[in-house]
């Protein structure tokens, strides 16, 4: 019998598991849209909303908390100043997802997991500014 055991193994060690699921957790507070497998994205929308229910909370112990699940201050700052205010309103059903069809290679189901108010030019910003900030400098080496 397999009483209380809960959650997707997805072919994984434990630790790989938690492992993936930070870094997931990780891209989506920083883009606030990615794309991956259907069961991925099913398992990745509690650990996130969780997360933007720590932000709403907004205390010290909260905000540690999220570093430690996220693995990064920057995303956690991100998290509490942008992203939670923005839900400050609403009980829950901060994500989205759907469904895209199914992955050229191995046919498996795709979906797209998004934040519901998402900031349509957040996803790829970092990109870009490296790429604006390296064409700078490449342009003052040219000079």
């Amino acid at each position: 019998m397999r009483h209380g055991r809960s959650g997707r193994r997805l072919n994984r060690t434990a630790s790989h598991r938690k492992a993936l699921f930070t870094n997931m957790a990780a891209s989506l507070i920083e883009h606030e849209q990615i794309v991956t497998t259907l069961p991925k994205a099913k398992e990745l929308r509690p650990i996130v909303e969780k997360l933007v229910t720590l932000g709403k909370r907004g205390d010290l112990h909260a905000r540690r908390q999220a570093i430690s699940a996220i693995g990064s201050d920057v995303l956690a700052k991100r998290l509490f100043d942008t992203i939670a205010p923005r839900y400050a309103q609403r009980n829950g059903g901060y994500l989205r997802i759907m469904k895209a069809g199914f992955r050229k290679g191995d046919n498996a189901p795709m979906a797209v997991i998004e934040f519901v108010d998402r900031d349509v030019s957040a996803k790829g910003a970092a990109d870009r500014a490296r790429l604006e900030a390296e064409g700078a400098g490449e342009e003052a080496q040219a000079a």
